[in-house]
């Protein structure tokens, strides 16, 4: 498992029947998490008195309950800070346990020697943005929303990456890359951390499984002679990291060489004395990583 285990200002606490406790700087919620299954007693105090709560409501979606909690706060990862703020869907907008791959690229292009051009495909709210730039990429970060990428010149702002060479692009990514090849546009390297499904700005409808291994190929096709990596995220349940892996040999090292390797990904759960003691890791997803030898 690929654990984000170097936050000073997030951790998961604890997870019971469905839910999981989590310390967000110097904030406690209570959000719903699918991979909880299992139930075990809820004796830590932050239960019981949350700064807020997401109810998962059973006609699907749900809703924020608050108690003590801002509008908008910030965490710091390293030298990049987020503003987070709660909204819809239980997002707070950051994924913590990407940090793990923001540690991985970050070396590798710091490791380079040479200039790096990424791409970086449903880009959020800019958390692997600012660290590829915060490394010394320049960054192509696009997002079919037009205020995820709004979100994501705040966070640039907060983390003193303002003039760093971040060019952001509100587009559909499948219609971005093909024009990108089209103009003989070319990067070394690309991230990609698609939805499990989605719409773009004019509402093409984007479902992950029927239209990730052509966006894939497409991104080999604009991709430097000597590329450097290629990573690609999914929190979808079909696409297991198994899956991830056979695209990226099929499609990457077949072309490039290289070395595969997919993982899910994790955060410690640290809250207790046992969890820590048992190494207890909340799963978060998987991902598939590319790079050369």
């Amino acid at each position: 498992m690929l654990l984000a285990d170097h936050w000073n200002d997030y951790e998961v606490l604890d997870c019971s029947g469905g839910e999981k406790l989590e310390r967000w700087g110097e904030y406690t919620l209570i959000r719903p998490d699918p991979q909880v299954i299992w139930n075990t007693p809820r004796d830590l105090p932050g239960w019981r008195s949350p700064n807020a709560h997401y109810h998962r409501s059973s006609r699907g979606g749900g809703e924020w309950e608050f108690f003590d909690l801002p509008e908008q706060w910030e965490i710091r990862y390293r030298t990049l800070v987020f503003r987070l703020k709660p909204f819809k869907f239980k997002h707070t907008g950051l994924f913590p346990e990407q940090a793990a791959n923001w540690d991985w690229f970050s070396e590798k292009i710091r490791a380079a020697g040479r200039p790096v051009r990424v791409l970086n495909l449903f880009a959020y709210t800019g958390g692997a943005t600012l660290a590829a730039a915060a490394a010394g990429a320049q960054v192509t970060h696009v997002d079919a929303s037009k205020g995820m990428v709004g979100w994501a010149r705040e966070n640039a702002r907060a983390s003193g990456l303002e003039e760093a060479p971040i060019r952001y692009i509100v587009d559909d990514c499948q219609k971005f890359v093909e024009r990108e090849a089209r103009r003989g546009s070319f990067y070394d390297a690309v991230i990609m951390d698609p939805p499990s499904y989605g719409r773009g700005p004019k509402g093409e409808l984007w479902k992950l499984e029927d239209t990730v291994h052509t966006l894939i190929r497409s991104c080999v096709q604009i991709l430097t002679p000597q590329p450097l990596f290629f990573l690609i995220n999914s929190y979808t349940t079909g696409l297991s990291a198994s899956v991830l892996t056979y695209f990226l040999k099929l499609e990457v090292e077949r072309r490039f060489g290289g070395q595969t390797c997919s993982e899910e990904l994790g955060l410690p759960v640290t809250g207790t004395k046992e969890s820590r003691r048992l190494g207890l890791a909340l799963p978060c997803g998987c991902s598939g990583r590319w790079k050369t030898v």
